[in-house]
């Protein structure tokens, strides 16, 4: 059936400027012969041209085309790999198709990345603070009994505090082995478990997480005794944009994610140094109970 309007209708013009249409007067399943009735070409041609120019050109057409192909390249990959095929070799046949296909994989992925280094002056007491950096891990304390947890002697669970990201919680759970070094030690993560909302649990499986923190000592210029504890530390983070975030740009998710990860270094590092000193005080007066003397709070 084709547009019709009534007979009244403003939008009947003259004959040199007119279409036929067909118009069924019955809306009942009985056949009723049609009615033939003149709407202008250019009007109706007009208005067909102006709702598909406004519908391309909106913010929501672009965004279903957008999502639409991100869906359907990640199926593509999915069903590729669950095939146990060579992504590149299975997708050799159709360049255009690799290339969307690899560049949707880079897009939905963001990258983490910070840096921070803290430091504390101490006086160093009888016992030299040289010989507390140099202990075998098996005689490190906890220093914090509600935030870590001895799994043996190099290895250690740490529970990071909850963190908001967007509108989400999270609360990452990590297993750090120390490696001894000449001048203290290198800790470094074994792996991170999310914790906190069920969107966060989800991305478990959908990330990967590296971090290193060097744990030094060094002089000071203030006196004699006086000696600089350090802790140096860099998180690399890369996750899986879930697919409800993907219309926000990357550069914002990354930026994000940068900041929030910068601040818990600044809140964390001091405070890890902080107790490090308690303990080296207490060890050098000879409190032989290694007991941690950390409260949980930041």
């Amino acid at each position: 059936m084709a547009l019709s309007l009534p007979i009244n209708s403003p939008f009947r013009s003259h004959i040199g400027d007119i279409l036929p249409c067909v118009h069924s007067s019955s809306a009942s399943l009985r056949y009723k012969s049609p009615t033939v009735f003149w709407v202008p070409f250019r009007w109706r041609d007009s208005i067909r041209q102006t709702r598909a120019r406004a519908f391309a050109c909106s913010p929501i057409n672009k965004f279903w085309k957008s999502s639409a192909r991100s869906k359907a390249s990640d199926e593509k990959m999915g069903a590729v790999i669950r095939s146990g095929q060579n992504p590149r070799r299975a997708l050799s046949g159709s360049s255009d198709e690799a290339a969307s296909v690899q560049s949707s994989a880079i897009n939905h992925r963001a990258r983490f990345m910070v840096h921070s280094k803290e430091s504390c002056v101490i006086e160093e007491l009888e016992r030299p603070l040289s010989e507390y950096m140099s202990l075998p891990a098996s005689q490190y304390s906890v220093l914090d009994a509600e935030r870590i947890e001895r799994e043996d002697e190099n290895t250690f669970k740490c529970y990071v505090y909850r963190l908001k990201f967007f509108s989400f919680e999270v609360c990452p759970v990590l297993l750090v082995r120390v490696e001894e070094q000449p001048n203290g030690c290198r800790i470094r993560l074994l792996s991170c478990k999310l914790e906190g909302s069920p969107i966060v649990v989800a991305q478990n499986e959908k990330f990967s997480a590296s971090m290193v923190n060097e744990v030094s000592y060094s002089f000071s210029d203030e006196s004699s005794t006086a000696r600089q504890l350090i802790s140096e530390t860099t998180i690399e983070v890369i996750i899986d944009i879930p697919f409800a975030f993907r219309a926000i740009p990357v550069e914002i998710i990354e930026s994000t994610g940068n900041q929030v990860l910068q601040q818990l270094l600044k809140l964390m590092l001091p405070r890890f140094l902080s107790q490090l000193a308690k303990d080296y005080k207490a060890w050098a007066t000879g409190d032989a109970s290694r007991r941690p003397l950390g409260t949980g709070q930041i």
